[in-house]
């Protein structure tokens, strides 16, 4: 028994050498997957981004400054000098949080009143905000001791007030089921187009197919709307579940929101149909689309930020079009995202789905061929 089943082994392993694409499924998905989960996948938080409205301009208000300054946490990015210039900011994610001192706080302490510290930090990844708050909080624990030490006292005299906008309670439902929703569209529409050419040669139907009087571009066009149907149907139910179970606000229009999904299952059929057209069997189209998947969502910012990933790897994020529809989903959900706000997300989208689907063309008929 122990003979054949050696036998067997080795018969494997030979049929898995002498086929080239076995042998690249097997060498490089597993190297290209390593890098994308070792540099991509990382929940540590540096360089976070900040600015400064300081209305005290006391040495209490520079001494508590200068510990932001020389944290390897932070990155002052600008000093405010009105309210106003907040909201703009957060807005636009110049800065992921802002430190205001009011105009009293180094008074307050040296009289030995309570100093308020008020924290506003963007609230639309709420794991990314709790990160960075924890390490406001050790700032403000430190400064607090050494405060006590110096000046004597029995309690903090420095107390933290935080804000969180878009997300006020932090509650991470709010930023994980929103990106749920891309990512699910993302593996139905994938499927169903990277099976459709493929599970026809299988079945040995294919050949029948082009005997009719379709056309090549007309067998493709009818083999992507039965994704896009799919596709939308399976988004507009977790779209439902997401506002009237999960509770998470919709505040944005529809319109705004459903143009995002349309371009974006547009190029997920591209890149189905093409993954498609290169695959023989089912095996391999399923083969296909989870190498696509895995690393489409590393590197979406569905779990990580993408700025906190390596420059190389957020320039590749550029050919992912489940990148740009977290920042639609999450931004009509969360923010009330306006149409023209979301362009910049919306034509790259539209970029990626028709080229995709250009080149599943002309490998079909080449295929044909």
């Amino acid at each position: 028994m122990f003979l054949r089943i050696v036998a067997l082994m080795r018969k494997e392993f030979l049929a898995l050498m002498k086929d080239k694409k076995s042998r690249f499924t097997i060498v490089i998905p597993p190297i290209v997957q390593l890098l994308v989960f070792g540099y991509a996948a990382t929940y540590d938080l540096n360089n976070v981004p900040y600015a400064v409205y300081d209305e005290d301009r006391g040495a209490a208000a520079r001494d508590l400054l200068s510990r932001f300054k020389g944290s390897t946490n932070f990155q002052e990015v600008g000093q405010l000098s009105r309210n106003a210039d907040i909201a703009p900011l957060i807005n636009r994610k110049g800065a992921l949080l802002v430190v205001h001192i009011g105009p009293q706080f180094s008074r307050n302490l040296l009289t030995g009143g309570r100093a308020d510290l008020q924290v506003i930090v963007d609230g639309r990844n709420s794991n990314t905000a709790m990160i960075a708050l924890n390490y406001v909080r050790a700032i403000l624990t430190r400064y607090n001791l050494e405060w006590i030490q110096r000046h004597g006292g029995t309690s903090p005299p420095a107390h933290l007030e935080i804000r969180a906008w878009y997300n006020t309670n932090l509650e991470s439902r709010w930023f994980i089921v929103p990106g749920i929703i891309g990512l699910l569209t993302l593996v139905v529409t994938l499927l169903v187009t990277a099976l459709s050419v493929a599970r026809e040669r299988e079945q040995g139907t294919f050949d029948q197919l082009l005997v009719t009087p379709l056309r090549p571009v007309e067998i493709l066009i009818g083999k992507a709307l039965p994704g896009f149907i799919i596709g939308t149907a399976e988004a507009t139910v977790i779209i439902l579940l997401t506002v009237f179970w999960f509770g998470v606000p919709l505040r944005g229009h529809i319109i705004t929101l459903y143009t995002g999904l349309f371009l974006f299952i547009l190029s997920a059929i591209g890149i189905g149909l093409m993954i498609s057209s290169l695959a023989v069997t089912q095996q391999q189209g399923l083969m296909g689309a989870f190498l696509f998947m895995v690393p489409a969502i590393i590197l979406s910012g569905f779990t990580t930020p993408i700025a906190n990933m390596p420059v190389v790897v957020q320039k590749i994020t550029l050919l992912n079009p489940l990148r740009y529809f977290m920042v639609v989903i999450r931004g009509v959900f969360l923010e009330n995202a306006p149409f023209h706000l979301l362009i910049g997300q919306y034509w790259p989208m539209a970029i990626i789905g028709f080229v995709n689907l250009i080149v599943a063309a002309w490998l079909f008929r080449h295929r044909i061929n």
